[in-house]
Protein backbone atom coordinates (compact mmCIF):
# COMPACT_ATOMS: atom_id res chain seq x y z
CA UNK A 1 0.00 0.00 0.00
CA UNK A 2 1.23 3.59 -0.71
CA UNK A 3 1.62 6.59 1.50
CA UNK A 4 -0.61 8.12 -0.28
CA UNK A 5 -3.19 4.89 0.17
CA UNK A 6 -2.98 4.76 3.83
CA UNK A 7 -3.56 8.33 4.15
CA UNK A 8 -6.89 7.96 2.44
CA UNK A 9 -7.65 5.28 4.52
CA UNK A 10 -7.20 7.80 8.02
CA UNK A 11 -9.24 10.23 7.06
CA UNK A 12 -12.16 7.91 4.84
CA UNK A 13 -11.80 6.57 8.98
CA UNK A 14 -11.95 9.86 10.14
CA UNK A 15 -14.41 11.39 8.40
CA UNK A 16 -16.92 8.37 9.44
CA UNK A 17 -15.87 8.58 12.92
CA UNK A 18 -17.19 12.30 12.70
CA UNK A 19 -20.12 11.78 10.87
CA UNK A 20 -21.27 9.18 13.46
CA UNK A 21 -20.81 11.67 16.43
CA UNK A 22 -23.11 14.02 14.36
CA UNK A 23 -26.02 12.24 12.98
CA UNK A 24 -26.15 8.94 15.64
CA UNK A 25 -29.48 9.56 17.79
CA UNK A 26 -28.84 11.30 21.34
CA UNK A 27 -30.24 9.29 24.22
CA UNK A 28 -33.70 9.46 25.17
CA UNK A 29 -33.79 12.46 27.99
CA UNK A 30 -34.84 11.41 31.35
CA UNK A 31 -38.47 12.44 32.53
CA UNK A 32 -38.57 14.88 35.02
CA UNK A 33 -41.62 14.21 37.27
CA UNK A 34 -43.42 17.44 37.58
CA UNK A 35 -43.52 18.77 40.93
CA UNK A 36 -46.94 17.58 42.74
CA UNK A 37 -49.44 20.27 43.56
CA UNK A 38 -50.50 20.36 47.22
CA UNK A 39 -54.08 20.29 47.92
CA UNK A 40 -56.01 23.23 48.67
CA UNK A 41 -57.20 22.93 52.20
CA UNK A 42 -60.27 25.30 53.73
CA UNK A 43 -59.47 28.72 55.34
CA UNK A 44 -59.09 28.45 59.12
CA UNK A 45 -63.01 30.01 59.43
CA UNK A 46 -64.25 26.70 57.99
CA UNK A 47 -65.41 23.97 60.24
CA UNK A 48 -67.23 21.03 60.11
CA UNK A 49 -70.52 21.18 61.11
CA UNK A 50 -70.73 18.74 63.26
CA UNK A 51 -68.22 19.71 65.35
CA UNK A 52 -70.29 22.38 66.29
CA UNK A 53 -73.83 21.44 65.98
CA UNK A 54 -73.71 17.27 66.41
CA UNK A 55 -77.19 16.60 66.64
CA UNK A 56 -78.22 18.12 63.05
CA UNK A 57 -78.65 15.08 61.29
CA UNK A 58 -76.65 15.24 57.54
CA UNK A 59 -77.40 13.61 54.39
CA UNK A 60 -74.98 14.77 52.24
CA UNK A 61 -76.60 13.85 48.52
CA UNK A 62 -73.47 14.62 46.16
CA UNK A 63 -71.04 11.90 47.61
CA UNK A 64 -73.91 9.63 46.04
CA UNK A 65 -74.97 8.38 43.25
CA UNK A 66 -78.56 9.59 43.94
CA UNK A 67 -78.58 13.64 42.51
CA UNK A 68 -79.71 14.68 39.23
CA UNK A 69 -76.45 13.75 37.82
CA UNK A 70 -76.45 10.09 38.66
CA UNK A 71 -73.43 9.70 39.90
CA UNK A 72 -70.69 10.95 43.07
CA UNK A 73 -69.81 14.70 42.33
CA UNK A 74 -66.16 15.82 41.73
CA UNK A 75 -64.66 16.81 45.12
CA UNK A 76 -66.73 15.20 46.72
CA UNK A 77 -64.58 12.72 49.47
CA UNK A 78 -66.60 12.41 52.43
CA UNK A 79 -70.17 12.78 52.93
CA UNK A 80 -69.22 15.86 55.61
CA UNK A 81 -70.84 19.17 55.64
CA UNK A 82 -68.00 22.15 55.92
CA UNK A 83 -69.13 25.93 56.62
CA UNK A 84 -68.13 29.21 57.47
CA UNK A 85 -67.90 28.71 61.37
CA UNK A 86 -70.63 32.20 61.71
CA UNK A 87 -72.98 29.60 59.59
CA UNK A 88 -72.35 26.39 61.57
CA UNK A 89 -72.95 28.51 64.89
CA UNK A 90 -76.28 29.91 63.22
CA UNK A 91 -77.29 26.71 62.46
CA UNK A 92 -76.91 25.41 65.81
CA UNK A 93 -79.17 28.39 67.50
CA UNK A 94 -81.79 27.29 64.77
CA UNK A 95 -81.34 23.43 65.50
CA UNK A 96 -81.80 24.19 69.61
CA UNK A 97 -85.29 26.00 68.57
CA UNK A 98 -86.33 23.68 66.46
CA UNK A 99 -85.49 20.75 68.94
CA UNK A 100 -87.78 22.19 71.83
CA UNK A 101 -90.71 22.40 68.78
CA UNK A 102 -89.90 18.39 68.06
CA UNK A 103 -88.18 18.41 64.92
CA UNK A 104 -84.03 18.62 63.70
CA UNK A 105 -82.36 20.37 61.04
CA UNK A 106 -80.92 17.73 57.95
CA UNK A 107 -78.59 19.24 55.63
CA UNK A 108 -78.13 17.93 52.26
CA UNK A 109 -75.30 19.99 51.14
CA UNK A 110 -73.18 22.95 52.68
CA UNK A 111 -69.87 24.08 51.54
CA UNK A 112 -69.39 23.08 47.63
CA UNK A 113 -66.26 23.22 45.95
CA UNK A 114 -65.55 25.07 42.67
CA UNK A 115 -64.49 21.52 40.66
CA UNK A 116 -68.35 20.38 41.77
CA UNK A 117 -70.06 23.27 40.04
CA UNK A 118 -67.62 22.61 37.16
CA UNK A 119 -69.29 18.95 36.77
CA UNK A 120 -72.48 20.27 36.71
CA UNK A 121 -71.77 22.51 34.07
CA UNK A 122 -70.17 19.72 32.15
CA UNK A 123 -72.92 17.68 32.96
CA UNK A 124 -76.05 20.06 31.97
CA UNK A 125 -73.90 20.78 28.70
CA UNK A 126 -73.88 17.08 27.74
CA UNK A 127 -77.94 16.49 26.72
CA UNK A 128 -77.75 12.67 26.02
CA UNK A 129 -77.35 12.70 29.56
CA UNK A 130 -80.70 11.97 31.42
CA UNK A 131 -80.47 8.97 33.29
CA UNK A 132 -82.32 10.91 36.52
CA UNK A 133 -84.75 13.33 33.97
CA UNK A 134 -87.67 10.86 35.55
CA UNK A 135 -86.87 12.27 39.35
CA UNK A 136 -85.24 15.51 39.08
CA UNK A 137 -86.02 17.61 36.30
CA UNK A 138 -89.17 15.46 34.22
CA UNK A 139 -91.03 18.98 33.00
CA UNK A 140 -87.80 20.49 32.18
CA UNK A 141 -86.00 20.39 28.94
CA UNK A 142 -82.12 19.83 29.85
CA UNK A 143 -81.44 22.27 27.28
CA UNK A 144 -82.85 24.89 29.36
CA UNK A 145 -81.44 24.20 32.50
CA UNK A 146 -78.61 27.28 32.17
CA UNK A 147 -81.63 29.39 30.60
CA UNK A 148 -83.88 28.79 33.37
CA UNK A 149 -81.35 29.46 36.07
CA UNK A 150 -81.12 25.97 37.58
CA UNK A 151 -77.36 25.72 36.67
CA UNK A 152 -74.72 28.50 36.77
CA UNK A 153 -70.67 28.18 35.97
CA UNK A 154 -70.82 29.57 40.03
CA UNK A 155 -72.56 28.77 43.09
CA UNK A 156 -73.06 30.48 46.77
CA UNK A 157 -72.59 27.06 48.03
CA UNK A 158 -68.50 27.69 46.70
CA UNK A 159 -68.46 30.33 49.54
CA UNK A 160 -69.17 28.66 52.67
CA UNK A 161 -72.35 30.33 54.23
CA UNK A 162 -74.91 28.90 51.80
CA UNK A 163 -76.94 25.06 52.93
CA UNK A 164 -79.44 23.07 51.62
CA UNK A 165 -81.70 21.54 53.96
CA UNK A 166 -84.43 20.40 55.36
CA UNK A 167 -87.12 19.61 58.63
CA UNK A 168 -87.23 16.24 60.27
CA UNK A 169 -89.89 15.28 62.64
CA UNK A 170 -88.32 13.65 65.44
CA UNK A 171 -87.48 10.36 66.50
CA UNK A 172 -85.85 10.51 63.53
CA UNK A 173 -86.22 7.43 60.76
CA UNK A 174 -83.40 6.49 58.60
CA UNK A 175 -83.80 6.94 55.21
CA UNK A 176 -83.15 3.85 52.92
CA UNK A 177 -80.09 4.21 50.70
CA UNK A 178 -80.68 4.60 47.09
CA UNK A 179 -80.05 1.74 44.54
CA UNK A 180 -78.26 3.28 41.48
CA UNK A 181 -80.73 2.20 38.24
CA UNK A 182 -83.75 1.63 40.59
CA UNK A 183 -87.30 2.88 39.44
CA UNK A 184 -87.39 6.59 39.46
CA UNK A 185 -90.10 8.88 40.49
CA UNK A 186 -91.44 12.80 39.73
CA UNK A 187 -89.94 14.79 42.62
CA UNK A 188 -93.33 16.87 42.48
CA UNK A 189 -95.17 14.15 42.99
CA UNK A 190 -97.37 13.20 46.40
CA UNK A 191 -94.47 12.35 48.85
CA UNK A 192 -95.49 8.52 49.18
CA UNK A 193 -94.76 8.21 45.70
CA UNK A 194 -91.39 10.18 45.82
CA UNK A 195 -88.00 8.35 46.75
CA UNK A 196 -88.15 7.84 50.65
CA UNK A 197 -87.03 10.73 52.59
CA UNK A 198 -87.66 11.05 56.61
CA UNK A 199 -88.09 14.52 56.01
CA UNK A 200 -91.86 16.35 56.43
CA UNK A 201 -93.60 16.88 53.33
CA UNK A 202 -91.96 19.85 51.85
CA UNK A 203 -94.02 19.80 49.06
CA UNK A 204 -91.08 18.54 46.20
CA UNK A 205 -88.66 16.82 47.18
CA UNK A 206 -84.93 17.83 46.97
CA UNK A 207 -83.07 19.33 43.93
CA UNK A 208 -86.66 19.29 42.26
CA UNK A 209 -85.97 21.28 38.94
CA UNK A 210 -89.02 22.61 39.02
CA UNK A 211 -91.28 26.04 39.80
CA UNK A 212 -93.07 23.92 42.59
CA UNK A 213 -89.84 24.09 44.43
CA UNK A 214 -90.47 28.14 44.72
CA UNK A 215 -90.74 28.88 48.49
CA UNK A 216 -94.06 30.47 48.18
CA UNK A 217 -95.44 28.98 45.05
CA UNK A 218 -99.51 29.23 46.09
CA UNK A 219 -100.06 26.12 44.79
CA UNK A 220 -98.36 24.80 47.83
CA UNK A 221 -100.59 24.92 50.90
CA UNK A 222 -101.63 23.25 53.73
CA UNK A 223 -98.78 21.02 55.92
CA UNK A 224 -96.60 21.44 52.94
CA UNK A 225 -96.69 25.67 53.04
CA UNK A 226 -96.39 25.32 56.71
CA UNK A 227 -93.00 23.22 57.07
CA UNK A 228 -91.70 25.52 54.32
CA UNK A 229 -92.27 28.44 56.76
CA UNK A 230 -91.68 26.87 59.32
CA UNK A 231 -87.87 25.78 58.15
CA UNK A 232 -88.01 29.57 56.48
CA UNK A 233 -88.83 32.10 59.50
CA UNK A 234 -86.78 29.54 62.29
CA UNK A 235 -83.82 30.11 59.97
CA UNK A 236 -84.55 33.83 59.23
CA UNK A 237 -84.21 34.06 63.13
CA UNK A 238 -80.63 33.21 62.81
CA UNK A 239 -79.99 35.12 60.16
CA UNK A 240 -80.45 33.29 56.91
CA UNK A 241 -81.85 34.33 53.61
CA UNK A 242 -83.50 32.01 51.45
CA UNK A 243 -83.27 31.33 47.76
CA UNK A 244 -87.24 32.21 46.60
CA UNK A 245 -86.57 29.29 43.65
CA UNK A 246 -85.80 26.63 45.90
CA UNK A 247 -87.17 25.97 49.38
CA UNK A 248 -84.29 24.33 50.64
CA UNK A 249 -81.22 26.52 49.96
CA UNK A 250 -80.54 29.34 52.59
CA UNK A 251 -77.16 31.69 53.28
CA UNK A 252 -75.99 33.18 56.05
CA UNK A 253 -75.91 36.33 56.28
CA UNK A 254 -73.34 38.50 56.10
CA UNK A 255 -71.40 36.25 54.37
CA UNK A 256 -67.95 35.43 55.73
CA UNK A 257 -66.26 35.27 51.78
CA UNK A 258 -68.64 37.03 49.82
CA UNK A 259 -66.55 37.08 46.96
CA UNK A 260 -64.01 33.81 47.38
CA UNK A 261 -65.11 30.69 45.40
CA UNK A 262 -63.22 28.35 47.14
CA UNK A 263 -62.15 24.97 45.29
CA UNK A 264 -61.38 22.40 48.16
CA UNK A 265 -62.24 19.39 48.52
CA UNK A 266 -64.87 17.76 51.36
CA UNK A 267 -63.29 16.29 53.48
CA UNK A 268 -62.25 15.65 57.31
CA UNK A 269 -58.92 16.38 56.14
CA UNK A 270 -59.42 19.98 54.66
CA UNK A 271 -60.75 21.32 58.11
CA UNK A 272 -58.32 19.24 60.60
CA UNK A 273 -55.89 22.20 61.97
CA UNK A 274 -52.27 21.00 62.27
Amino acid sequence: MTRLQSMLRVLAASAASVLFTVTAPAPAAQAVPEASVPEPSAPKEFVALRSVAPTIIQEMRYPTPHNFLGEPVDGYRQPVCIVTRSTAEALRQAQSRLLRQGYSLKVYDCYRPQRAVDHFVRWAKDLQDERMKTEFYPRVDKSRLFEDGYIAEKSGHSRGSTVDLTLVKLPARPTRPYLPGERLAPCYGPKAERFPDNSVDMGTGFDCFDTLSHTDDPRVQGEQRANRQLLKATLAEAGFTNLPEEWWHFTHKPETFPDTYFDFPVAWRSVVRN
